[in-house]
């Protein structure tokens, strides 16, 4: 008698999200197409998106207004001719991440504070992405089963709290976190996790059960800081998103980049702020652009950042105006602007 063949394992099937990660848009031609903006097409640049390519869920193109070629959330991934501009004073390194690293994937600038390089992935490409340029080829700190990153920490108690940033820690699978937050629960000087993540803006499909039973599962505070720059980024998906991590207990801060032409205006700004706070998000950081190379034509001067900001602070109560900063390499947290 023949023996059977064996039956082949089935791979369960991807999370949604993933599959919505996988079918972004990654061809700037047909963003604008998407958009009705093919006129656009002379403007884009090819070196900028061989160098950082465009990537864009779908859901998020979607909450661009078609046909306006000013439209906020386009301006923030369209790679355009202005990023080939070289300009004094904007370089690889805008916030001194390298002088910081300290292998793993770790990078220590403030005290008591300890960041992760989680990943180098993003759902979504931002043009002004401080960590454009981030060698993450070479350090990330999942790497390795998050080994080296984890004896770091354990090794130094006067950490007492992780961030996990990136690239976005988000885009990691749910086992992938849960296998260092099950290593960090074994440190006890670690009081607090704190996620810097896009994706319950740009990708709100990715805040779901499991990661929702990973973040519900876990043995600290939990603070989301969430990172969306115009109100038109909210929509009755995020809403939702955003309503399903505060349930699991995560405060859920907003931090935001003062941007030309994207939401340089106090209107934008006010917006910003009741818009995300309608969604239970309190403002956190505004912050001047981080002078990375590409993009210097977002830059907004100083005087006209704290005159946008003394604005909201006449229109809103101060628990909606967030903190103008700036992010100084070497300097022990953000440097608040309050004058010039």
């Amino acid at each position: 008698m023949i023996p059977a063949a064996p039956i082949p394992m089935q791979q369960p099937p991807a999370p949604r999200w993933q599959m919505l990660w996988r079918e972004a848009v990654r061809d700037p031609r047909e963003l604008l197409t998407l958009l009705g903006l093919d006129a656009l097409a002379s403007s884009l640049s090819e070196a900028a998106a061989r160098q950082f390519p465009l990537r864009v869920p779908r859901g998020f193109v979607a909450r661009m207004r078609p046909h306006d070629p000013h439209d906020p959330l386009l301006r923030q991934v369209l790679p355009v001719l202005d990023e080939e501009r070289v300009v004094p004073g904007f370089g690889l390194d805008a916030v001194g991440d390298t002088a910081a690293r300290r292998g793993g994937g770790v990078i220590h600038k403030y005290n008591g504070r300890a960041l992760l390089i989680a990943t180098g992935s993003c759902a979504v490409h931002c043009r002004y992405c401080f960590r454009r340029h981030y060698p993450y080829a070479e350090d990330t700190a999942a790497a390795a089963g998050w080994r080296d990153a984890v004896a770091l920490i354990a090794a130094d108690p006067s950490l007492h709290e992780v961030i996990l940033s990136g690239g976005d820690p988000l885009s990691l699978a749910d086992h992938k976190l849960a296998e260092l937050t099950d290593a960090l629960r074994a440190i006890p000087h670690i009081r607090r996790l704190r996620l810097h993540t896009r994706l319950p803006v740009v990708l709100p499909e990715r805040v779901d059960a499991g990661l929702l039973a990973w973040l519900g599962g876990l043995p600290w505070p939990v603070v989301v800081v969430l990172h969306a720059n115009h109100a038109n980024e909210f929509d009755p998906a995020v809403d939702a998103a955003l309503a399903r991590l505060r349930a699991t207990g995560a405060s859920l801060l907003n931090q935001a980049v003062l941007l030309r032409g994207v939401n340089d205006d106090a209107e934008a700004l006010a917006a910003l702020c009741e818009r995300g706070f309608a969604a239970g998000v309190l403002p956190y950081y505004l912050h001047q652009l981080d002078r990375v190379a590409g993009a210097a034509h977002f830059e907004v001067d100083d005087a006209r950042a704290l005159a946008l900001h003394a604005a909201l602070g006449a229109r809103l109560p101060g628990y909606l105006v967030p903190r103008l900063v700036r992010e100084i390499p070497g300097q022990p947290g953000k440097t608040p602007l309050t004058g010039l």
